[in-house]
């Protein structure tokens, strides 16, 4: 028994594996591309699916094709989608540019897993029907995307931002010494840190569901370069309705199929916002480490959960594996961006040439801010402890606090103080007791860190 079988497509025999669901064409690809050896993502396949399953139910309505057909193309494409066959999308990320070879290996499977004794399906005349890979794979593309976005990055930016609000609003009574380039600076409240990084998100989020609108938007229905050639007047309205109806987004057509397939602006866009959200899981994640640093030469405003050791050769050492993690995920996806960006102004004429790349990156970067969203907030944010001690100690000794004196003292008066305190290593309202008419009550009041962090003008 042969472990191969000859299939046969336009361009002549090849040997395909025995137990291979997909065809020739799929397999040329196999061979052309030993490039990377990374395939393209699941989320995209199971993408690709769901358009050819919604193109049979609307062939079918439109009867262009026959119910049996479009009933077993629909079986095989759910099937896809449930993950039955994962093991049959082997294509290296590194292929054609149109993305071709990933849409033939979608409608081989699906033709193979819908073919039976008295009926069959062929990949390009009935999966294929009404689409081709210049439409398919652009729409893949958003689809996925703004699937992922949905259902797995935006509940791990809420989770994230709703842990931090916890904290904050558990810490809102710590103050602590703030710090601009590095160096001690006014106080403010421990809440009042995290409040940032939770604003941050919370843009971060308003960003995202911004460019969800443009994400929406698909080029199912322009065909090959744009005209809908070999389409139904109405497939492109209907297959979007079908789409959305699958999965509960809001699609429409792009009203202009020439745009959407000679170009991936909104892929660009929506890569330019995981930037964006990198910058931020970055801020995060270095606050983090600079707060925990020590526990005794660094700032140790913090412990972090010890989750591992964290030296081969340094016994006790415990290190913030989780923001060091996180901080590395924003850099990947940062310059996953400037693949996409370069990719996104690949369009020559009516066709954009790096569409496996768009697909792969922007999928790879929503699924490291996912999954980094929620390892934040579960291993490191929900669970470090503040060492008040830490923080008390040169809250007291902050010359800065100087600042609220300058209303009654002057600016230069106050610098004075401040020079001499901190050359003495002395509490500032001492040196400003001594320097000064005002009494030890009236500079306890002025000088209440607390009360800095409330903003306004000391009386």
């Amino acid at each position: 028994m042969s472990d191969h079988r000859i299939e046969r497509d336009s361009m002549g025999e090849l040997k395909v594996p025995q137990d291979a669901l997909y065809g020739p064409q799929t397999q040329r690809a196999i061979n052309n591309f030993p490039v990377s050896g990374q395939e393209m993502p699941l989320a995209f396949i199971y993408a690709i699916a769901r358009i050819k399953l919604a193109a049979a139910r609307v062939n079918r309505d439109l009867q262009l094709l026959d119910a049996e057909r479009a009933e077993a193309i629909i079986d095989a494409a759910e099937a896809i989608i449930e993950g039955n066959h994962d093991s049959q999308f082997p294509v290296d990320v590194f292929q054609t540019g149109s993305g071709t070879s990933s849409n033939m290996n979608v409608n081989e499977v699906i033709a193979h897993l819908a073919s039976r004794d008295e009926l069959t399906v062929g990949p390009n005349d009935h999966v294929n029907m009404g689409q081709s890979s210049n439409d398919v794979i652009p729409t893949a593309i958003h689809l996925s995307a703004a699937l992922e976005v949905t259902t797995r990055l935006r509940p791990a930016l809420v989770h994230l931002r709703a842990i931090i609000d916890e904290r904050a609003l558990e810490l809102d009574g710590v103050v602590k010494t703030g710090r601009t380039h590095l160096m001690d600076a006014m106080p403010l409240r421990l809440s009042q840190e995290l409040g940032g990084w939770s604003s941050q998100l919370g843009q971060a989020i308003e960003r995202l569901d911004s460019a969800m609108l443009r994400l929406c938007r698909i080029a199912q229905g322009g065909t090959a370069v744009g005209t809908g050639i070999n389409a139904h007047p109405e497939f492109a309205e209907r297959i979007a309705r079908e789409l959305s109806e699958q999965t509960g987004l809001s699609l429409e057509p792009n009203d202009s199929f020439f745009a959407s397939i000679a170009s991936q602006d909104s892929a660009v866009e929506l890569s330019g916002q995981l930037k964006g959200l990198a910058c931020v899981v970055m801020k995060i994640a270095n606050d983090l480490r600079w707060m925990n640093s020590g526990p005794l030469a660094g700032l140790g405003e913090i412990e972090l959960e010890a989750l591992q050791p964290g030296s081969s050769i340094m016994p006790g050492k415990v290190n913030p594996v989780i923001p060091e993690s996180a901080a590395q995920a924003a850099t990947q996806v940062i310059g996953l961006d400037a693949a996409v960006t370069v990719a996104g102004q690949s369009g020559n004429f009516q066709l954009n040439v790096m569409l496996p790349l768009v697909a792969y990156n922007l999928l790879t970067s929503i699924t490291l801010m996912s999954n980094t969203a929620r390892l934040l907030a579960d291993r490191a944010i929900a669970t470090f402890k503040v060492r008040e001690e830490s923080l008390a100690a040169p809250l007291a000794r902050n010359p800065i606090l100087v600042t609220a004196l300058n209303g009654v003292l002057g600016y230069d008066a106050a610098a004075a103080i401040a020079k001499q305190a901190y050359q003495a290593g002395r509490p500032i309202i001492d040196v400003a007791e001594e320097q000064t008419d005002l009494s030890r009550e009236e500079l306890e009041r002025l000088l209440n860190p607390d009360s800095l962090t409330r903003g306004g003008i000391p009386e």
